[in-house]
């Protein structure tokens, strides 16, 4: 190793490539407001985009929410039936909150493409036009609207995909406009970011972006084994968001489809922080404390509103991370990308990779993330706080 301990940040990240634990990565370090560090391995640049796959939870639809939250447009009690009248979660009596704290009691993942492509295999073709794609993102917020709840609102903690991707759908109507404008209006621009969606009907992505999946569908991720039949499929167009209900949705949804650097995941983390401390970022303070604090419904949740805080036991986020009040916030992506924050540290962790171009069983980054984010905290001589242990 070399002898500079930030050094090793880098040589990390080349071994982890040469290993094939991922293609490629990207990662940025920033310690009060100041990058640290910024790697890259693999056949990529700094300025190359990856799929974030669900750090979009946070990086749009959370960051939108709190946005609309500000100009009160929205709150944690707006209701779902006000948007989705007659669905099973707003009948329920389910709110916003519920679905950022993942507590609406909606199934984690349905296969709504499995139908979309059973119905229109012709959104397989590159001439398939954008009024069919319209239709079909129509078709799919339908089917994610009349899920039914898999256990009773309020009663346990289950993270959703299709509870976001209702979100994005309330957000968009309150905004006035569609998601990946709102995004780019209300977050990437004052933030200064250069993620986007990359919404299939005005492909092709310009600039360079990260492979992920080779085919469209993609294989099942591991559980999702036999939870669809068989599907026509093609080999897939890079640039297009790997997550297939994305992709029905012509690429643009609350759950995933945003792309961007590890550069724009950090500065987003930077964003938190300085709103924390009391700059207007996205949201005044005591908002931003209202979203980060813990679920106080649910007993044992790890969520707040939209993103994550680390678990018990070995956490991603590694032993240090959120050891000790406040805690930390952050969300995984399931390409390989990860945002982390500590609060107490002002310390902002961005990760990106494509994990997944190596097949979606390749999943040693499980093993990966916690021993980068250690030697991060270890490398800044900041894992000498006095720990507060996980487990």
């Amino acid at each position: 190793m070399s002898s500079h301990p930030i050094a090793n940040l880098q040589e990390l990240l080349q071994e982890s490539v040469t290993f094939g634990i991922f293609p490629a990565v990207q990662a940025v370090v920033m310690h009060r407001g100041v990058q640290v560090f910024g790697g890259v391995a693999g056949n990529v640049t700094g300025d190359t985009r990856f799929d974030l796959a669900s750090v979009t939870k946070v990086l749009c639809t959370t960051a939108l929410f709190l946005r609309f939250w500000t100009e009160g447009k929205i709150g944690p009690e707006t209701p779902v039936a006000r948007f989705f009248p007659g669905s099973p979660v707003g009948d329920a009596g389910a709110t916003v909150a519920d679905l950022l704290y993942h507590r609406s009691g909606l199934p984690p993942f349905v296969p709504f493409f499995a139908q979309a492509l059973t119905t229109h295999p012709e959104l397989l073709e590159p001439a398939c036009s954008p009024a069919t794609r319209a239709r079909v993102r129509d078709e799919v917020l339908q089917a994610a609207a009349a899920t039914p709840l898999a256990a009773p609102l309020r009663t346990r903690t289950a993270y959703s995909d299709v509870g976001f991707i209702l979100l994005g759908e309330i957000l968009a109507r309150v905004g006035g406009s569609s998601l990946d404008v709102l995004f780019s209006r209300h977050v990437a621009e004052p933030l200064g970011l250069s993620a986007r969606f990359h919404r299939l009907t005005d492909f092709p992505a310009e600039g360079l972006v990260a492979p992920t999946g080779a085919t469209r569908p993609r294989e099942p991720a591991p559980g999702q084994e036999g939870m669809w039949g068989e599907l026509p499929s093609r080999p897939s167009v890079p640039g297009e968001v790997d997550d297939d209900n994305a992709w029905v949705m012509d690429g643009v949804s609350g759950h995933a489809g945003l792309f961007g650097t590890a550069v724009d995941v950090a500065r987003f983390g930077q964003a938190i922080l300085a709103g924390c401390s009391g700059e207007p970022t996205l949201a005044p303070a005591p908002l931003w404390y209202r979203a980060l604090a813990n679920d106080p419904l649910v007993e044992g949740s790890t969520r707040s509103m939209g993103f994550d805080t680390p678990s018990l036991g070995l956490s991603s986020a590694g032993h240090f991370i959120g050891d000790t009040a406040p805690g930390a916030v952050g969300h995984l992506g399931f390409t390989g990308t990860s945002l982390w924050v500590d609060l107490r540290r002002s310390l902002v962790v961005a990760l990106v990779t494509n994990r997944v171009a190596h097949g979606r069983k390749e999943v040693r980054i499980r093993e990966f993330r916690p021993v980068f984010h250690d030697l991060v905290v270890e490398a800044l001589g900041l894992n000498d706080l006095t720990p507060k242990a996980h487990g």
